[in-house]
């Protein structure tokens, strides 16, 4: 039950990140205008790469140490702290890095100084802590109203197309004032320690190790964003930044359950229950194949209007671009659960980092030819090819510890229920037409959606997936055990 709303939790959490841009697109799309939108993608997508330098690994990394050390707690406020004063070493490093950076890179300078805001604000970021220790409503509900603020201050403030730097402002307070949040909950967790005894660079190799691979996945998102406004100029740039943010909306419903699995798969291997590690990685595949079909082909049959509906005139090649990325929400799911709920936890580094090496090396290749034929669409197909060779990659390590059989038992289901939805969907999709964000157009659209989740679910009542035979007999044990109690 724990997981269950610690899934929901983080769920919530991960939705209510890309959950500001998706609220204020449609307003913004429509103020600042493709430019706008694309210069503040651009310039965020060169800042991000001092964000993930001054993060190194730690996301990763602190999440698995936490979740090792957190039934001690003077264990535990000590790696806090030593993880926390490395991250503020590597953090002033990358401030060091980014002025010499402007030093060279002469365009949109005063942009790219107010998204530097972003990487003070992911030095305040412990969320790896609250994950780490399996408290994910701590970062859920202490981020929650900074948001909705961050939200009303962008309707208030952000007027005309000549407010970009309002808007990148906004956008990273509202990160900083969150993440600042967090921190008032520590003392409950933690002890007060000797600083001096504080070993942070023993905490160094470690992160690094888990650094390769977080920037490898990042590559995806960031190189494409920074090669298509070079290549083809900052609306490009905005283009793909608009679809993949509605992708990565999606995705994040699925991907919720890495997180949440991480530390609690990384606990049952640190007891030595290697058995328990396997059934609860088939149950977790099995319930992220369930959802990610589902969204996959869902987005897939939408997405043709979505981009004018929702972002506004001129934004129409969004939504081509979200058909062709919709692939990515399975391809991402199947690795989130394999290398963050398995190759991470049981310690098997190397092999989650050849992975994701071996997906941006691939999409670095791509990204030349592709983006130079076909621009944006060039991008997201490269994108797509890489994501599907590193989950090839990760399947083909655990081929000798995990049964496939009990992997993709289902998947036969969930993809004819998938297809069945999608013909559904796209033919009304096509028939109303959904362009505008009016009512009767959102109603619509609405509605096909629902359509379309009723559908799913019913195809699925009818082939009976083990995993709703299991949770229907949860369901009557629980009735019964009620009934008998009675």
């Amino acid at each position: 039950m724990k997981l269950i709303k610690n899934y929901l939790y983080n769920a919530g959490y991960q939705l209510l990140v890309l959950l500001l841009p998706f609220i204020t697109a449609p307003y913004i799309g429509r103020v600042l205008k493709p430019y706008g939108v694309g210069v503040n993608s651009y310039t965020n997508s060169i800042v991000q790469w001092f964000v993930l330098l001054a993060g190194v690994g730690i996301s990763y990394y602190g999440n698995r140490q936490i979740a090792y050390v957190r039934s001690d707690r003077a264990k535990l406020s000590q790696t806090f702290w030593e993880i926390q004063l490395l991250k503020t070493l590597t953090t002033v490093i990358a401030f060091v890095l980014f002025f010499i950076f402007l030093r060279v890179y002469r365009q949109y300078t005063w942009y790219l100084w107010l998204q530097s805001l972003n990487v003070v604000a992911g030095v305040l970021d412990i969320s790896w802590f609250y994950m780490g220790i399996e408290d994910f409503r701590s970062t859920v509900t202490r981020n929650t109203i900074v948001k909705l603020i961050t939200v009303v201050a962008i309707f208030i403030f952000v007027k005309t197309p000549n407010d970009i730097g309002t808007y990148i402002v906004l956008l990273a307070v509202g990160l900083i004032l969150g993440n600042l949040s967090l921190w008032l909950k520590l003392p409950k967790y933690l002890d007060c320690i000797n600083f001096k005894g504080l070993r942070p660079l023993i905490h160094l190799r470690p992160t690094i190790a888990m650094f390769i691979p977080q920037i490898a996945t990042q590559i995806y998102l960031i190189l494409n964003k920074n090669m298509l406004g070079i290549f083809s100029g900052p609306t490009a740039a905005g283009f793909y930044n608009q679809a993949d943010t509605m992708i990565k909306m999606v995705l994040a419903i699925v991907t919720a359950t890495g997180t949440v699995m991480l530390p609690h798969v990384a606990n049952a291997f640190a007891r030595g229950e290697k058995e328990q590690v396997k059934r609860l990685l088939y149950s977790s595949f099995n319930f992220v194949s369930l959802l990610a079909v589902a969204m996959m082909f869902g987005m897939m049959a939408i997405s043709r209007y979505l981009g004018l509906m929702f972002y506004g005139p001129g934004f129409g090649p969004v939504g081509q671009a979200m058909a062709a990325e919709s692939i990515v929400i399975l391809m991402i799911g199947w690795s989130n659960v394999i290398g963050m709920q398995y190759l991470l936890p049981v310690n098997r580094v190397k092999d989650f980092t050849w992975s994701v090496t071996l997906g941006a090396v691939v999409n670095i290749i791509l990204n030349f030819p592709l983006i130079k034929l076909w621009g944006l669409m060039g991008a997201i197909w490269a994108t797509v090819i890489s994501e599907t060779m590193v989950t090839g990659y990760q399947l083909y390590v655990v081929r000798h510890q995990l049964e496939f059989k009990q992997l993709f038992a289902d998947l036969g289901k969930y993809l004819l229920a998938g297809v069945v939805m999608f013909v559904l969907v796209y033919w009304l999709d096509q028939l109303w037409q959904p362009k505008t964000l009016q009512l009767l157009p959102l109603l619509r659209l609405l509605g096909i959606i629902g359509l379309g989740v009723v559908l799913y679910g019913l195809v699925l009542l009818a082939t009976r997936p083990r995993l709703l035979g299991d949770a229907i007999n949860l369901l009557r044990n629980r009735h019964t055990n009620n009934q008998s109690e009675e």
